[in-house]
């Protein structure tokens, strides 16, 4: 069956840019997460954030495209730019309808939207922006780099809150499979405003004291923002054009949604772990990490670590979190993830889940805590959950090494 390698990583992410950016702070432990620093937050429940911090749009984005996009966009841009040179593609050398993107977003262009909102109320509609009409819109940032860089394949723009960036990685492979050579696909969102953090709180997950993966004093996630986008190619293509060096193979996904509240029946996270694996052709005794969803609500972690336990049995698996040091990025969280997966697997070690200390002996997982542990790994597993009940899994295997 046709593989879907991976073989360049862009990444804009709080603790870092670019993906060895990125990595030398997880192993580092440096956090991205910090008070927030981009509008007043007296009276708000919650005060910390992921930001990104060290990207200045001007340096990544032409004038022209300036004004027409959000952060989440200019974000985007700059992680396809990256990827895309990461993985030494020359677009000229492939036809323009054998490349597709697949990107997921969450939020939409919440900033950049409600700027022109605050001109429509205070100034009338003839002040509002004509870039409007598409900047909000989900599906923007496939359309920015499809048009960037002439990408007229197969692509599609996701929307399943924090599982979206997993599912758009899904549907990359598939769209490999059906014969395109190259595809762009990951997931990017950005919501640090005064409207976005509301949104945020109000849901009732955003913690005011620190983000705690499957600790006993855990009380919810920090949000944060950025995310990551990888070059996907057929394998067989990628070596016609000279690639020496791929990170690895999505070699399996899956997609669940979950029951609905007060049905007898359980969570489907375990389902969506069972249903990748057996996607990528592989056992549970062949998974040498798992990169965990970390919800950080007590109720959400207990499910994912009872999960855990049915497939892979007691303490069988390390597991870790390394959003930990960014926050949930929505949609960008899971190939951010898979982005730690692939390096993971390069480098042969495995950062801890920071800030967790004290995880409840009945939860039954192996977590990483502490300091990076280096181990052989082969095969990753990347978990994620979005609010109202999506699940989606990724099963990664190691490139060239």
């Amino acid at each position: 069956m046709t593989a879907a390698v991976v073989t360049g990583l862009g990444v804009v992410s709080p603790n870092g840019l670019g993906a060895e950016g990125f990595w030398t702070a997880t192993l580092k432990g440096h956090s991205g997460i910090a008070e927030i620093s981009r509008f007043d937050t007296t009276g708000s429940a919650a005060r910390l954030a992921g930001e990104v911090t060290d990207f200045d749009p001007a340096e990544h984005l032409s004038n022209r495209l300036l004004p027409q996009t959000d952060p989440s966009t200019r974000f985007a841009l700059a992680a396809a730019d990256w990827a895309l040179a990461d993985a030494g593609a020359d677009l000229a050398e492939l036809a323009d309808y054998d490349m597709g993107v697949v990107t997921s977003n969450a939020f939409g262009g919440f900033e950049f939207t409600h700027r022109e909102f605050a001109k429509l109320w205070t100034r009338g509609p003839k002040h509002v922006s004509v870039y409007e009409s598409f900047a909000w819109f989900y599906a923007v940032n496939t359309g920015q780099i499809s048009i960037k860089h002439k990408l007229r394949g197969p692509s599609k723009a996701l929307v399943a809150e924090q599982a979206g960036g997993l599912d758009a990685l899904g549907h990359a492979r598939r769209a490999i499979r059906d014969g395109a050579r190259l595809v762009v696909t990951g997931g990017m969102d950005s919501a640090l405003e005064p409207w976005g953090w509301a949104a945020q709180v109000s849901g009732g997950r955003v913690s005011p004291h620190g983000y705690l993966p499957f600790d006993r004093s855990a009380s919810g996630h920090v949000p944060g923002e950025g995310g990551a986008l990888l070059v996907l190619e057929e394998a067989a293509s990628a070596r016609r054009r000279g690639v020496t060096r791929v990170y690895g193979e999505i070699a399996g996904h899956a997609s669940t949604f979950d029951p609905p509240p007060g049905s007898s029946r359980p969570p489907a996270l375990r389902r969506a772990i069972e249903l990748a694996l057996t996607d990528a052709g592989v056992a549970s005794d062949d998974v040498d990490v798992v990169l965990a969803d970390g919800a950080g609500v007590a109720e959400l972690d207990r499910q994912e670590a009872a999960a855990l336990r049915d497939v892979f049995g007691e303490r069988a698996v390390p597991v870790t979190v390394p959003k930990a040091l960014t926050g949930r990025l929505m949609s960008g969280g899971g190939p951010l993830d898979v982005v730690a997966a692939l390096l993971c697997l390069r480098d042969g070690v495995i950062p801890p889940t920071a800030a967790t200390h004290d995880v409840p002996d009945d939860y039954g997982i192996d977590l990483v805590l502490g300091s990076p542990r280096y181990a052989r790994l082969s095969t990753a597993l990347v978990l994620a959950r979005g609010k109202w009940g999506f699940n989606a899994a990724a099963v990664v295997r190691a490139g060239d090494r």
